[in-house]
């Protein structure tokens, strides 16, 4: 996982990776967060408005629909994501979604909109946790639920990096480091309840034979995963 690539901005870098970049979790990190994100979503989202805040290819714009959102608005910064997100998800999904760009720290919605925000691998490329957050619980009804996740501060900490390959070259994305700490500031600060908190670890099938990885990601955890809730009482978010 350690890489010496160059490290590129995030528009720069999914405006490379989007060619290559599918709508499904494509590597054991992914395999493992998404299966603690869906643990965490309700099995049904009959007649809700879901928002994807930071939906890239429609990985999880996918996964809302199929379990019955009535609505699902996809935001995320890069064109060429949602030009890759609007390609992978079919015709009877497109009647159901709106694909938007903007950024996850100035979502361009309307407040109160989504009964369920879905926030999957985006805030590490933030370096203001609170401000994304707050713009998550803005766009969330009161007593609604928000899941996020991260890349596990561990990964970090023991050099790992997200990184791709484009055109033959290998390339990695900024990433900022938010601990518990950091998210548990932030949710204080702007009144949401951490409703539960998951640290998924790989499952060692997903491993592709002969592939190159670091042991040590067998015995630490990969991912942090929040469900978050906006309180009833809540009638804005700063």
């Amino acid at each position: 996982m350690a890489t010496e690539a160059p490290v590129l901005d995030p528009v720069r870098a999914y405006a490379l990776w989007a060619a290559s970049y599918p709508a499904h979790a494509h590597n054991p990190l992914m395999h493992a967060e998404e299966r603690a994100m869906l643990a965490a979503m309700p099995s049904t989202l009959t007649g809700m408005a879901v928002v994807d805040a930071g939906c890239g290819s429609g990985r999880y714009l996918r996964h809302v629909l199929a379990r019955g959102a009535r609505h699902a608005t996809g935001v995320d910064l890069s064109p060429a994501m949602l030009r890759g997100a609007h390609g992978w998800l079919g015709q009877s999904d497109r009647r159901r979604m709106a694909l938007v760009e903007g950024s996850v720290t100035a979502l361009p919605l309307r407040g109160d909109c989504a009964d369920l925000t879905v926030c999957g691998l985006v805030l590490g490329h933030v370096p203001d946790l609170a401000a994304a957050l707050g713009e998550l619980c803005r766009v969330t009804r009161p007593g609604g639920t928000i899941l996020c996740s991260d890349f596990h501060p561990v990964g970090q900490a023991l050099g790992w990096r997200r990184d791709f390959r484009a055109d033959g070259r290998r390339y990695a994305v900024r990433h900022s480091t938010h601990t518990y700490s950091h998210w548990h500031a932030a949710c204080a600060r702007l009144g949401l309840l951490i409703d539960a908190v998951e640290e998924p670890m790989l499952d060692p099938a997903d491993i592709p034979p002969g592939a190159r990885f670091d042991p040590i990601a067998l015995e630490v955890p990969v991912a942090l995963v929040f469900r978050l809730r906006r309180s009833v009482l809540s009638r804005s978010c700063p």
